[in-house]
């Protein structure tokens, strides 16, 4: 096939225009294109007036020799690459042969989230029968625990919006990007399975693809039958508590219950607020080090101002949809502030997994229709902030999540300021045109005190430097919500080139929680390369 790239069309172009294009730009009879797929579609916002789409398409014809040669110093026509997700060895094929994968010993993933559950598929894909173990509940159940935390005020420490089925991702905006090298093609084929479990499959081409909360739900439940058909188990509610480790290696694990599990093959894919696990490692001589994260506040706007800022005119159009937006200021203290986890026509939501301490996160329907934009605003730090030990940035999360605990008054209301009083560094007794989205509910006040002294002087010099990119991003009425810390793991557990933990063989530490992703996408394509390497170490046995 050949791939066609930057064919641009006007924004309201008929559906047959595209096919129209790519017969002009080949030169072609339409009896002569068998099929056109697209790759990839995009816009163009930078003419406000004149926002274009941008198509990449995979084109069939039996004139395709030709057309390379006729075009061959052309760089927007060439042969299409193969992105096939190819395993990095034939397990399929060698377990199918005398009942194999009966006899190999069951390797044991920890943790559903997105990298768990991709790592679980592979596994169970390639004849390996996994067992899941997550210390949540399923997502349906973990769903009615999570809405009734935000409406209701009754927190399960072990199934909220960290715990349970389908991972943090499961509660977020379920976006489906990462700028991860990917040479094996790993990220198409968690779209590819995304796709077979329910998602749009317009996610295999949109510029930025996400699923969206809702969605999310049944395509996590699509995920768990499929891994269940061909031979892996699922039990909730089973939180691990200890590894048993001999001599270096791995032998099993023990549950919350009492019960022991032998596995030498331990997948540990327990996202970024497993606290209690991580100190479990660490007291175990698991080899863990501090690493950077990112601490601030979540923003609200109008999403109808961020349209208008980002597409002009053409605000609202159905084919762009919400607009998002990514800043970054670099300030006077040394310190980076950046947008994160943009959410549009989202919700900022309560995260929090342990009692007394209050987190926040942002999510969005599939449909992005709220009325309010909302990002974190959050400033990068790094273990020179924290020195005291690899454990220290947990430590640090803890205290000011219970600090915005209390702010808010104790009772999972989260502190929150108008932008406008932050600035000129007052409290805030009233909201003004946009009202917070939180659930529970947000407690005016002064959030000077909820974050380290740099951090808030950098966020306050960055509202103003973001607002001449956006303006109306330092409007007066927009609303700060704290505290956001779990941007990602602060601990690192480090792993060797066959993905095993650097001084504990068999245990493979993968996705976020560990500290080698940051997201949906990166995290499945980190539980896919577990996944290979525990296939490699068993049949290498």
């Amino acid at each position: 096939m050949l791939r066609l790239s930057q064919i641009r069309l006007p924004l309201d172009h008929p559906e047959a225009a595209l096919e129209q294009a790519i017969l002009k730009k080949l030169h072609l009879a339409a009896a002569d294109l068998s099929r056109f797929t697209i790759f990839k579609r995009s816009y163009d916002a930078r003419k406000k007036g004149n926002i274009t789409l941008v198509y990449i398409v995979d084109v069939e014809t039996p004139k395709e020799q030709a057309l390379l040669k006729r075009f061959k110093k052309d760089p927007h026509v060439a042969p299409t690459p193969d992105m096939t997700y190819r395993p990095v060895v034939k397990v399929p094929q060698q377990l199918g042969k005398a009942g194999l994968g009966d006899a190999l010993p069951r390797p044991v993933v920890i943790g559903t989230g997105p990298c768990g559950m991709f790592a679980g598929l592979l596994l169970a894909q390639m004849g390996l029968r996994p067992l899941l173990l997550e210390r949540g509940k399923a997502v349906r159940d973990r769903s009615v625990d999570t809405f009734g935390f935000w409406l209701k005020k009754n927190l399960n420490p072990e199934s909220n919006a960290q715990f349970g089925e389908g991972g943090a991702g499961t509660f977020s905006d379920g976006k489906l990007y990462s700028q991860v090298s990917d040479p094996h093609h790993y990220g198409r084929k968690v779209l590819t399975e995304l796709v077979n479990a329910g998602a749009n499959p317009e996610i295999l081409y949109v510029n930025k693809p996400h699923i969206g909360t809702y969605r999310l739900v049944k395509i996590v439940q699509n995920m768990r039958a499929n891994i269940e058909a061909l031979g892996g188990e699922i039990r909730f509610q089973s939180r691990v508590v200890d590894l048993d480790i001999d001599r270096g290696q791995v032998r099993g694990v023990r549950l919350e219950s009492g019960e022991t599990i032998a596995s030498d093959h331990v997948v540990l894919a327990v996202g970024h607020s497993a606290r209690d696990t991580f100190e479990m490692l660490h007291h175990r001589g698991v080899y863990i080090e501090a690493k950077p994260f990112s601490i601030g506040f979540r923003i609200e706007h109008p999403q109808d101002l961020i349209d208008r800022c980002r597409l002009g005119d053409q605000a609202g159009h159905p084919r762009l949809g919400s607009a998002d937006y990514k800043l970054v200021h670099h300030c006077e203290n040394g310190r980076s502030v950046y947008s994160f986890c943009m959410c549009p026509g989202g919700k900022v939501v309560a995260a929090a997994s342990e009692p007394g301490r209050l987190v926040t996160n942002g999510m969005s329907e599939y449909a992005r229709d709220e009325s309010n934009a909302n990002s974190a605003i959050v400033v990068g730090i790094t273990p020179a902030d924290y020195p005291e030990g690899p454990l220290a940035g947990i430590a640090l999360q803890r205290r000011l999540e219970e600090g915005a605990f209390k702010l808010g008054g104790g009772t999972y209301d989260a502190p929150g300021q108008l932008v406008g009083d932050f600035l000129a560094n007052r409290s805030s007794t009233e909201f003004g045109s946009v009202y917070p989205s939180y659930k529970p509910g947000v407690t005016l006040g002064d959030l000077s005190q909820s974050l380290p002294e740099y951090a808030i002087a950098a966020i306050r010099e960055a509202i103003p430097a973001f607002d001449r990119q956006i303006h109306g991003f330092a409007m007066d009425d927009a609303v700060l919500t704290g505290v956001e810390t779990r941007t990602s793991s602060p601990i690192r557990i480090k792993r060797n080139e066959q993905c095993q933990s650097l001084n504990t063989a068999g245990l493979y530490p993968a996705g976020e929680g560990a500290g080698y992703a940051g997201g949906i996408l990166s995290a499945g394509i980190d539980g896919i390369r577990v996944a290979e390497a525990v296939a490699l170490s068993l049949l290498q046995r």
